[in-house]
């Protein structure tokens, strides 16, 4: 899940880039269906993801490119999961930290804008079209907090 960072590398703020992700579903007629995008037409199908802005938090960063670029409303329920990784960029080894939340779609002001290109999928379509690992692993952890999420939430209603 992690990946462990080059030999001699520390991690401290100067090298290190927050990342937050959505795992964004809504239902529909029953059934649960999951948002991926590509951030450009050459990109693999992923979930929506944001870099965390210096002062903003991670869950501000997510909604913010959820409404600000895709033109949505949503809410966020839970963490999804977190998990690490490393990128080189310009010679440089650049720490990445990746926090996941688990967020409902409410409404949409129309067409999502601010991606190549989208879809919302049932899981197993999902499962089988994203590109990484880690964001396999994460529709697995996000399928499992929302039934968790459900059940705590029917009992208080």
């Amino acid at each position: 899940m992690s990946s462990i960072l080059a030999k001699g590398t520390k991690m401290n703020k100067e090298n290190l880039i927050l990342i937050s992700g959505a795992t964004l579903f809504k239902e529909s007629r029953g059934k649960v269906y999951w948002l991926v995008v590509k951030q450009t037409s050459e990109s693999g199908w992923e979930f929506p993801k944001a870099t965390v802005r210096k002062g903003e938090s991670s869950v501000r960063a997510i909604l913010r490119v959820l409404g600000e670029l895709a033109g949505m409303s949503v809410k966020v329920l839970e963490e999804t999961g977190r998990a690490n990784a490393s990128a080189v960029i310009n010679n440089k080894t650049i720490s990445q930290k990746f926090l996941y939340y688990l967020i409902v779609f409410k409404a949409s002001a129309g067409e999502i804008l601010g991606f190549s290109n989208y879809e919302w999928l049932d899981y197993a379509k999902v499962l089988k079209k994203l590109s990484s690992k880690r964001d396999k692993e994460m529709l697995r952890k996000a399928r499992i907090v929302l039934k968790t999420w459900k059940k705590l939430h029917e009992k208080k209603d």
